[in-house]
């Protein structure tokens, strides 16, 4: 199984056909939250892939407690093996709600921001890895309904965005949900911006 290093993690990859290859948006991401992760914090990745941003995150704070969701078994297990405790579910769909042990201080999501058509998807399990459908933000608006609710007060996200899909629509989004938000992190790369927005709840 090949292995690649980063800030201190060794992380196991999976099939390329099967499970998404860790690239720019993971670091991007994995960098944004290795600057907002403390000490005793209750952190959530949701769609962990690989594992990867929650490996990184393992390797670098002892007193966290990292927990990721995954909806792809191929990654799911990968991520498993990568020392990630992870449930197989959709999104937040295998964690009760307001009950306290579902509250986070800090909530990863690196969603499929890709716009897609019908014709474009991928009839595997990769396939959501990169379909946001149509708007590219599909799958990130059922993450913007459900995530107050698994935040603690004061808890914060960070979320992955391409320039193609609207940053500025998708921090719009996160103020009317009550969210401060900024800029965490960006990166050029080909023809888009990758964005980490922060949100952080008053």
């Amino acid at each position: 199984m090949v292995e690649i290093e980063y800030k201190n993690a060794r992380v196991k990859l999976g099939d390329p056909d099967l499970v998404y290859e860790p690239a720019e948006d993971s670091f991007l991401l994995a960098d944004a939250a290795l600057e907002d992760t403390e000490s005793g914090m209750r952190i959530l990745e949701v769609g962990t892939g690989s594992g990867f941003v929650s490996a990184v995150l393992r390797a670098n704070f002892e007193n966290v407690r990292i927990i990721a969701t995954e909806i792809n078994p191929h990654a799911a297990r990968c991520a498993k093996k990568n020392g990630v405790e992870v449930l197989r579910t959709d999104l937040f769909r295998g964690i009760k709600p307001r009950s306290p042990e579902a509250r986070f201080d800090l909530i990863l999501f690196n969603p499929p921001y890709l716009p897609t058509s019908e014709e474009e998807k991928v009839p595997v399990w990769l396939n959501y890895a990169f379909d946001g459908g149509a708007s590219g933000r599909e799958t990130l608006e059922r993450f913007f309904a459900e995530v107050r609710a698994y935040l603690r007060p004061g808890g914060r996200i960070l979320v992955l965005i391409s320039s193609i899909t609207g940053v500025e629509a998708v921090q719009e989004k996160m103020e009317g949900l009550g969210f401060d938000v900024d800029i965490a992190g960006r990166t050029k790369v080909s023809f888009e911006e990758l964005v980490v927005v922060r949100g952080k709840l008053s």
